[in-house]
């Protein structure tokens, strides 16, 4: 099954290989917005349904792909105040990371639960890490446009930005300046053009 919204469109049987091949078609026409250069910086206003950036981190990793390298994503969303309700405090102690910030110093992460360390890298995106220098080099930097304080937000590793101050009016329409605001964020996966890679 492939569904828009709340309507079936389409339905696919015969062999699993066969109908999960015409699905995934079906699904990157439907589920994909693609673009024809990447954004330098994306507004991803958060719906309510989004209650901590546990599940608002779908306003970033949706939207990377989209993203030109050293770009940024602010995901907006004033109504959350919590990284997440059941693994903040798990996250306060590891932070936002890119995958080898932890897979290069596993022994000192290999204790905490994998989806913790997982959300963590999804939220953070692709990147580097050199053991060596310990130096982190995220591709992107990420935002956050919540009531979350600002002093967690740079212990968490991300960027800060007060919500109040924002105003999405003055980012409507601004695609032309590499500047894209997202309504709906968290809906929709957004990819570059191959041609314009």
């Amino acid at each position: 099954m492939v569904v828009k919204s709340d309507s079936l469109a389409g339905l696919y049987a015969g062999s699993p290989e066969e109908a999960y091949d015409a699905a995934a078609d079906l699904s990157s026409k439907l589920h994909i917005v693609w673009v024809n250069k990447p954004y330098r910086q994306v507004l991803s206003v958060m719906p309510r349904m989004y209650d901590d950036i546990w599940t608002a981190a779908k306003g970033m990793y949706k939207m990377e792909p989209a993203i030109a390298d050293d770009g940024e994503v602010i995901i907006y969303a004033p109504h959350i105040d919590e990284v997440s309700y059941t693994h903040g405090h798990l996250l306060d102690e590891v932070g936002y990371h890119v995958r080898d910030y932890f897979l290069k110093q596993w022994d000192r992460f290999q204790h905490y639960p994998g989806g913790v360390l997982a959300h963590s890298t999804h939220l953070r995106g692709m990147g580097e890490y050199d053991a060596t220098t310990r130096k982190e080099s995220p591709r992107i930097k990420v935002t956050l446009a919540t009531h979350i304080p600002k002093e967690r937000c740079e212990r968490l590793n991300l960027g800060y930005l007060n919500p109040d101050e924002i105003d999405l009016e003055s980012w409507a329409g601004k695609t032309d300046k590499e500047m894209l605001l997202v309504p709906k964020a968290g809906e929709m996966l957004y990819r570059v053009r191959a041609s314009q890679v």
